[in-house]
């Protein structure tokens, strides 16, 4: 899948099939350098495209991640910013065990430490665990920025770069998503 695709316009975003049921979407992909190598206009334009593509599927959050960390000498803030009614969260976090021992350095001695206050420490601002991660590259690696999500959100891979993913990648994978038959974490008997 590369070259260059068009971007999806707001006129042209198709409605995913049961896409009422997804509410927190991640995407993992590249490394913390190729984040760099992004231009503010190029990640304003991907926040957009991605956001408008969750937007048209009624997701609240839309989690983006590097797929590990890289090269750890490059410092990226977290930010997010509402496409329509998704919010768009631009987590920088590739060390997925850091993340989680940072998370719960972050916890209330006060509240009892369970799945929702964890989840909660994880997420922020999201209110929800991913439904969905969408994993950029083969289907047999799992990125280590992934440590909590793998529990019981669905896994999309998808074989495309960093630099190649657009609306369209997003869109296959909540289709894909919207196909299943979610067991969380259960097996078929």
């Amino acid at each position: 899948m590369g070259g260059v695709t068009a971007p999806l316009t707001s006129s042209r975003l198709p409605e995913v099939a049961g896409s009422s049921s997804i509410r927190h979407v991640m995407v993992v992909g590249g490394t913390l350098r190729d984040w760099a190598d992004l231009t503010d206009p190029q990640w304003s334009d991907r926040v957009d495209e991605l956001g408008a593509v969750g937007a048209s599927a009624h997701v609240s959050w839309l989690t983006l991640r590097p797929y590990e960390p890289g090269d750890e000498h490059i410092a990226l803030a977290a930010w997010h910013r509402q496409v329509g009614v998704c919010c768009v969260i631009v987590d920088p976090s590739g060390d997925g065990r850091q993340r989680f021992a940072d998370a719960m350095g972050r916890l209330d001695p006060a509240v009892e430490v369970n799945e929702v206050s964890v989840a909660a420490a994880l997420y922020e601002p999201a209110d929800s665990e991913p439904d969905l991660v969408v994993v950029l590259g083969p289907s047999t690696h799992l990125p280590p920025s992934l440590v909590w999500e793998l529990a019981y959100a669905e896994l999309v891979f998808i074989p495309v770069d960093w630099s190649e993913l657009c609306g369209r990648h997003l869109l296959a994978a909540m289709d894909d998503f919207a196909g299943r038959r979610r067991r969380f974490g259960g097996l078929d008997e």
